[in-house]
């Protein structure tokens, strides 16, 4: 076979990139070693920051998220006996939307079906060769079992953490940074309306817990628990006596309404960071570079903004003009890690450490973004997304 963009992984960034080449008259084939099914499963990320909204909107597939998003102004910050509202919008003029990444993959598919994209679901065995090289390769066994050779001008990894991407960076070149948090989250859906209007993170001395939620109809809930945690030691009950003591149910007259719980999961806590996000004709984008915890609803957003510049700039380098794309890793790099501050600065300003000290420098600093204009301000300007290319 023979392209000219090689795109490793069919999740929103490697599904994303294809559509956005595309619109510039690029060809692309798109591998994954997951089924197509298990692909548009994945519970993942529930915001859009407003930057992500706008390009989806701009490259024709924003009419589903515009007729069954949420738009979202701000954020509830809370502490027992204190909760107080952000306006994103009043603070900075941008919203963030509530539209699920499953969502963001069925609009995805939808659009990339009906323009014929060419996507191998369930392939093994996928190695990447000749990368520095301008002919780079990438080899696979497809779903029935037939090896295959894919030849490419370009190839890109939006393979996750775990695919063959990250590590075809030769070790001699690639530098990462890796942070572990001593905490995990327990995440449930539930089939009950949101007891919320706008997503509510609750500081809490037993741990931090968040109401968020997918859609009218579903809600989606977080506990903080140790990173040992076995989900058959939380039965349901426990899990929604922990969520209610957390969210300060009674608050105010603040009620959480309980459900049944479809999904339960334990999710680890970590960031991680690799450079560069280029070598030769290998580009990285998404999680394949750089991971952040879910407290700061960068995870997605950041992929979106990675595949945005990406692609103009393998449009452009395989018109002959290798500007852009000699500087994607450094300016990707740049967000990542802004991105990466403001995720590990929402992590531990909410999540309970058991240090008494710490305690009271958390308390403080949340009293100062819901008190100063200012800092509330920089959170609703991190949060609610920076422009694409900062």
């Amino acid at each position: 076979m023979r392209t000219q963009v090689a795109i490793i992984g069919a999740g929103p960034s490697g599904l994303l990139l294809s559509h956005l080449l595309a619109a510039d008259g690029v060809e692309s084939v798109v591998v994954e070693t997951r089924t197509e099914e298990y692909v548009a499963g994945r519970i993942r990320a529930g915001i859009l920051e407003q930057s992500t909204v706008d390009l989806l909107r701009e490259v024709g597939l924003g009419d589903r998220l515009d007729r069954e998003g949420d738009p979202h102004r701000g954020i509830y910050l809370q502490w027992p006996e204190e909760r107080h509202h952000l306006d994103f919008v009043d603070l900075t003029g941008r919203s963030v939307f509530v539209y699920g990444q499953t969502e963001v993959q069925k609009d995805l598919v939808a659009a990339r079906t009906a323009a014929g994209q060419e996507v191998h679901y369930g392939v093994s065995d996928t190695a990447l060769h000749d990368l520095d090289t301008d002919r780079p390769s990438v080899t696979f066994t497809d779903e029935h079992g037939v090896q295959q050779r894919l030849e490419a001008d370009v190839v890109v990894g939006c393979d996750g953490s775990f695919g063959p991407s990250r590590e075809a960076v030769p070790a001699a070149l690639r530098r990462t940074w890796e942070k572990t948090y001593p905490y995990s989250w327990l995440g449930i859906l539930a089939d009950v309306a949101p007891s919320t209007d706008e997503l509510i993170y609750a500081w809490h001395p037993d741990g931090f817990a968040m109401h968020s939620m997918r859609s009218a109809t579903v809600s989606r809930l977080y506990l903080q628990v140790p990173n040992d945690t076995k989900i058959d030691d939380w039965s349901d009950d426990r899990i929604w006596d922990a969520l209610a003591t957390r969210l300060g149910h009674g608050q105010d007259g603040w009620q959480l309404t309980p459900g049944p719980v479809t999904d339960k999961s334990v999710l680890p806590m970590r960031s991680f960071v690799q450079q560069p996000m280029r070598h030769g004709r290998l580009f990285l984008a998404g999680d394949a570079a750089h991971i952040v915890p879910p407290t700061g609803a960068k995870g997605l957003n950041l992929a979106v903004a990675d595949v945005a510049l990406l692609a103009p700039a393998l449009t452009a380098l395989l018109k002959g003009d290798a500007a852009l794309a000699d500087s994607y890793s450094d300016a990707a790099l740049r967000r990542v890690w802004r991105c990466t501050h403001f995720s590990w600065w929402m992590t531990t300003m909410l999540h309970a450490s058991g240090d008494p000290f710490d305690e009271q420098l958390q308390l403080a600093q949340l009293r100062w973004v819901t008190s100063s204009e200012a800092g509330a301000t920089g959170l609703a300007e991190n949060y609610a997304g920076l422009p694409i290319g900062f």
